[in-house]
């Protein structure tokens, strides 16, 4: 579906030079002099790239639509991951660089989303929040309670994340897969 160079919008994934790009940000200008323009940030879909572009409302884009599928992590083999489709149980190597670093989140079974371009899959989406156990907690520094102190902490994955001082080893807590951020204790 074509669309005005204007009318693109945050979260909109377009076909611009022969790739696919999804936009980012936008800012509208009216410039004293000429004619408006739609100033966008694009990041493209395959590899990531980032690009500025000037669209003026004569100017049409193709928009695309993204097919989302439900897929089922099952295990890493070297550096391909494998996934099941959920509804035929079909099983796809996927390489470990489409997740970026979200990869170290991943667990055994874990629920993900993947968007597909033409049958293609462009990226995975993880859950935004994981639960997770902290397996090695740094001792609290005395008297440095003047401000929100937080103490780093390794979790069963490996990944490092920075907690409240309550939180000792063997707690389960719940975290941001994509600020790779504390978010609460796990119930």
């Amino acid at each position: 579906m074509k669309i005005s160079g204007v009318d693109i919008r945050p979260g909109n994934n377009i076909e611009y030079e022969g790739g696919l790009w999804r936009a980012v940000k936008i800012q509208h200008t009216q410039p004293g002099k000429g004619g408006a323009y739609m100033q966008v940030e694009l990041k493209n879909l395959i590899d990531g790239r980032k690009n500025n572009v000037r669209f003026r409302s004569a100017e049409s884009v193709e928009r695309i639509r993204l097919d989302t599928k439900d897929f089922q992590y099952l295990y890493a083999e070297g550096d391909m991951l494998v996934f099941m489709d959920n509804e035929t149980y079909e099983q796809i190597n996927l390489p470990i660089e489409l997740l970026g670093d979200a990869a170290d989140f991943l667990q055994d079974g874990m629920e993900v989303t993947l968007e597909m371009y033409e049958e293609r899959p462009i990226s995975v989406q993880l859950p935004d929040t994981i639960e997770a156990t902290v397996v090695e907690a740094d001792a609290v520094v005395k008297g440095q309670t003047a401000s929100a102190s937080y103490k780093p902490a390794i979790l069963d994955n490996g990944v490092r994340v920075m907690v409240p001082p309550h939180i000792v080893s063997g707690t389960r807590i719940v975290v941001d897969v994509y600020a790779r951020e504390y978010v609460k204790r796990a119930d």
